[in-house]
């Protein structure tokens, strides 16, 4: 089938086309999605035109992005073949992770092969987790081979995220014994004054992120009994003086807020069989004015020690809303 049974006609000197075929109808319908809204967002990323027609997709463009566009659509396909969904976030992933331009996804087994054994992927109760950046991808790698991790970096980059989707994967299979996720609980530039209830309702406005992380990756039910047996915890960094944390994997979220006592506190709480993961964004450092940050005091410190590792994170690791990305810049250009 020529693409003139597909488009209108267009000299054919100025006509590059790559056409595949999926022999799955019913997976070729959610691979373009309600509407096509799947087609038209690798289209309008990779500045191509696909086309559907039957079974075939012609896909339209430049050498380049014609490349990465037939991997791409290969590496969703195989994805649907193995029984997951696609959805905006996947696409956007591959985009990112896969096709290069000498990878067309058009030969035998290439691609399942790739996507089999080139991904990483994150087993938690609710759903798959898997990372959408090259430095996603270093970071998680990082979090299950090292003893103490640090993830730095802009808002929006999976830094904690992936901490919690990783520590809940280990929780499940035996790994660890607990979970443990705390934060500073420092007020983001404004005075809100005396909060009212007990304990747990004036820090839980604080935690309320590492909340919304464990609801993603756990039934309702089961994470309300984890934390009810205390297999789970979430608490205020103040709260951790005192504790040897045994078997546990331990996240500190926003440690830009901690003082560089806190922090040194916090870290020395390691206890054995236990991983500890720190991340936090220098750019957003809420501490009165004056006090060093204990994220770059343990930065300078720890970072020729073993078995630490730092992985660090950038505006083009962004995985929210593509606006997210070049509001960063935008503040980075104006500190620059």
């Amino acid at each position: 089938m020529g693409i003139s049974a597909l488009t209108p006609a267009t000299p054919s000197d100025e006509v590059h086309e790559t056409l595949l075929e999926f022999p799955d109808n019913r997976l070729l319908i959610d691979l373009c999605g309600e509407f096509d809204r799947n087609l038209a967002q690798i289209e309008h990323q990779l500045a191509v035109q696909i086309i559907r027609r039957g079974n075939l997709l012609a896909v339209i463009g430049d050498e380049a992005s014609r490349a990465q566009a037939a991997s791409v659509l290969q590496q969703l396909y195989a994805r649907l073949e193995s029984g997951r969904d696609v959805e905006s976030g996947d696409i956007d992933g591959e985009i990112r992770m896969g096709g290069a331009p000498d990878n067309t996804g058009l030969r035998d087994g290439d691609q399942m092969e790739l996507f089999q054994g080139g991904r990483i992927e994150i087993k938690t109760r609710k759903k798959p987790v898997e990372p959408r950046t090259e430095a996603q991808k270093a970071y998680v790698q990082s979090l299950f081979r090292n003893e103490m991790a640090f993830g730095i970096g802009p808002a929006g980059t999976g830094k904690t995220y992936l901490a919690v989707a990783v520590g809940v994967s280990m929780f499940l299979s035996g790994q660890v014994e607990k979970i443990l996720l705390s934060r500073p609980a420092v007020e983001a530039g404004e005075r809100l004054g005396f909060l009212p209830g007990d304990m747990k309702e004036k820090v839980d406005p604080y935690m309320q992120p590492l909340y919304d992380s464990l609801h993603d990756f756990l039934p309702g039910k089961q994470l309300g009994k984890l934390m009810e047996e205390k297999k789970i915890e979430i608490a205020p960094l103040a709260f951790m003086r005192g504790r040897t944390l045994s078997n546990a994997f331990v996240v500190l979220d926003e440690a830009q807020n901690a003082s560089a006592m806190q922090m040194k506190m916090f870290l020395t709480r390691l206890g054995e069989g236990s991983r500890m993961v720190v991340t936090g964004d220098r750019s957003q450092v809420d501490l009165p004015r004056g006090m060093q940050s204990g994220l770059s005091d343990a930065e300078r410190l720890l970072r020729g020690i073993d078995a630490i590792s730092f992985n660090y994170f950038t505006a083009r690791d962004v995985v929210r809303h593509p606006l997210v990305a070049k509001i960063i810049e935008a503040y980075d250009s104006d500190q620059s």
